[in-house]
């Protein structure tokens, strides 16, 4: 049941992004468009609430409580990030705003872009942990204890190739590709 509320919360959270967008720029209702776009963090809140909830009531934890947590951090650190590239895109489509710069591909700016990114994968892990340890006590049981760090220590090594091949921008700069 918690898989099917995760992934009807990251569907909500699209739904009121490109609902509220298209309410901005296609209809001009900009304040609908913020209403909208507002909301979107309400499905994170609900997801966690529900999360909660369950392993207040004697749920016994499991992956899909984890996961609730790892796209609790992602959404909380990545969530801007995305609305702002996909404002761009509805501005860009829908009201003859400036085409969004592409990303750098090559050389330092790529190199620095790729370590923005590992720092912030490594935001939304410190958040996820955290959240996961909150809902530990919730659940104050041995198995929670075991799902929870399993799914730490998963996503750790997963951070830390991240980190390897993030940072190898730094060392090892990719080339521009000559026309």
């Amino acid at each position: 049941m918690l898989i099917g509320l995760i992934v009807f919360c990251e569907v909500m959270f699209w739904a009121f992004i490109v609902s509220g967008l298209f309410a901005r720029y296609v209809l001009k209702k900009r304040k609908l468009g913020m209403v909208l776009l507002a909301l979107s963090p309400v499905v994170d809140v609900v997801l966690l609430g529900a999360t909660a909830v369950d392993l207040h009531g004697g749920g016994e934890a499991a992956f899909a409580h984890a996961l609730a947590a790892i796209y609790l951090g992602v959404s909380l650190v990545f969530g801007k990030k995305m609305v702002a590239w996909a404002d761009a895109w509805f501005s860009y489509r829908f009201a003859d705003g400036p085409r969004p710069p592409k990303k750098p591909k090559a050389g330092k700016a790529h190199a620095a872009l790729e370590r923005l990114g590992w720092l912030r994968h490594l935001a939304a892990y410190a958040i996820g942990c955290v959240i996961m340890g909150v809902l530990m006590v919730i659940s104050s049981s041995q198995q929670a204890s075991e799902v929870f760090f399993g799914t730490m220590g998963t996503w750790g090594i997963i951070l830390l190739v991240d980190f390897a091949i993030s940072f190898s921008y730094t060392l090892f700069p990719r080339k521009e590709k000559r026309a």
